[in-house]
């Protein structure tokens, strides 16, 4: 399974209905539902916002609604595309302005199935990891040594907070968590504890 590593934007006309295409990166079902809420306060005067959500590192929370169109016709293909797309963790919105040609069942189906595919194609995703959220604080004698190390591992998200001390926060590959905590240990002489979030 892959992740969505950013928000990913497209848009179509299809017989004069502007359609838009949106995806978001989302953690949890919750995360998904809050975002979709947001979707509809700033739509809040097109004729749907339809969307399909896939949460879990097997992709096993998965969600959908039609809102408003005929069963079958929106939600579903969209989350049809994005079962497909193999990436986890993921909301994708279609926003539909009517544009005063109706489409029939076939090509609402078409419609929302070809406005998730146009949209994943945009998207960038890496492979899904477990990471783990640390921090931690050295002095400044050590730090030099401490970032050289960085190279050695999977970080994301660091952030460097010079003080008295340099506060250290960021994210690490699960698998590669525990033999990060015992370097940084050893480098500063066990002056510096890695504290991970639960």
């Amino acid at each position: 399974m892959n992740v969505l590593l950013e928000y990913c934007r497209t848009e179509l006309t299809i017989k004069n209905s502007r359609f838009i295409a949106e995806c978001f990166p989302v953690e949890t079902q919750a995360q998904a539902r809050s975002l979709l809420h947001d979707a509809k306060q700033k739509y809040f005067d097109a004729t749907h916002v339809v969307h399909a959500f896939i949460t879990g590192h097997n992709a096993e929370v998965s969600g959908m609604s039609d809102d408003g169109e005929p069963s079958g016709t929106a939600g579903r293909p969209v989350l049809d595309v994005l079962k497909g797309s193999g990436i986890t963790n993921i909301l994708l919105t279609v926003t539909r302005y009517f544009g005063g040609t109706l489409l029939g069942t076939g090509g609402l189906v078409h419609a929302y199935g070809d406005c998730a595919k146009q949209v994943l194609s945009l998207c960038k995703s890496e492979p899904f990891v477990e990471k783990r959220k640390f921090a931690f604080r050295a002095d400044y004698s050590s730090f030099d040594e401490i970032k050289r190390m960085f190279s050695l591992f999977h970080l994301g998200s660091i952030s460097e907070n010079y003080g008295a001390m340099v506060d250290v926060t960021g994210e690490i590959w699960l698998a590669e968590s525990d033999d990060f905590a015992l370097r940084i240990k050893n480098l500063t002489r066990g002056r510096s504890n890695v504290i991970y979030q639960p």
